[in-house]
């Protein structure tokens, strides 16, 4: 089970507690066990920071606890702070990726159920399409991603497996494998009945709570050679 640290300290010194915390970055690399580290600063207090550190699991805490560069990175803190920090332990029963969850709704609910409708909730009016299959790599507007994907479902009955997604800051990259049997018109080739699979990948960056802007990058110079469309 993952584990997080919170730290709450409040410090009018803070560039020096963030030279610190970059020290031990440095210094511990190659045998820190914590993944991941966020900083937040009080709006209503500008003295006030929060710091969230996560781990793998509690038993990975405590050992990251004990490395000495830990240990006098603490003291070094603690003198920084205006009184003694709080430490809060949690265990990780819960998380939502919010934007993940809403990406999975194109692939799974739009593209593949067909709920076309849904495109205006999960993509932004003015959403921002790079393809490089497309002879028009950027085109803008949400109306032209419909577009795509009804001609993709009239063109064949197709699944996608997210193979995996990695989420940071606004962004979530889908490695996808998409597997379609070809039953209409595509491209100009008329349906075969063959059953085909297709590796890519898709970047779609979030803003104000929407999908504003997509990368796609598809093997489908494979797909053609799968379709006998190729010399």
């Amino acid at each position: 089970m993952r584990f997080v640290q919170v730290i709450d300290c409040k410090t009018e010194r803070f560039d020096d507690m963030d030279r610190l915390m970059g020290e031990w970055v440095e210094q511990t690399k190659g045998t820190r066990t914590a993944t991941h580290s966020l900083t937040g600063k009080d709006r209503s207090d500008g003295s006030h920071y929060v710091e969230i550190v996560e781990f793998p699991s509690y038993e990975d805490a405590m050992a990251n606890s004990t490395l000495p560069e830990t240990d006098r990175i603490f003291h070094e803190m603690v003198a920084l702070c205006d009184g003694m920090p709080t430490f809060t332990g949690l265990d990780v029963v819960r998380e939502e990726q919010l934007n993940q969850t809403l990406s999975r709704r194109f692939f799974h609910e739009i593209a593949v159920g067909g709920n076309l409708d849904a495109i205006d909730e999960v993509f932004a009016a003015d959403y921002i399409d790079h393809d490089v299959a497309k002879e028009e790599d950027t085109v803008i507007g949400s109306d032209s991603l419909r577009d795509d994907v009804a001609r993709w479902r009239a063109a064949f009955d197709f699944t996608f497996d997210l193979d995996r997604q990695i989420c940071e800051g606004d962004d979530v990259v889908t490695l996808w494998t998409w597997t379609g049997t070809h039953k209409g018109d595509f491209m100009g080739i008329a349906p075969t009945g063959r059953q085909c699979t297709m590796t890519g990948t898709t970047i779609f960056r979030f803003k104000d709570g929407r999908i504003k802007e997509g990368w796609w990058h598809e093997d489908l110079m494979g797909l053609m050679r799968r379709l006998d469309a190729l010399d």
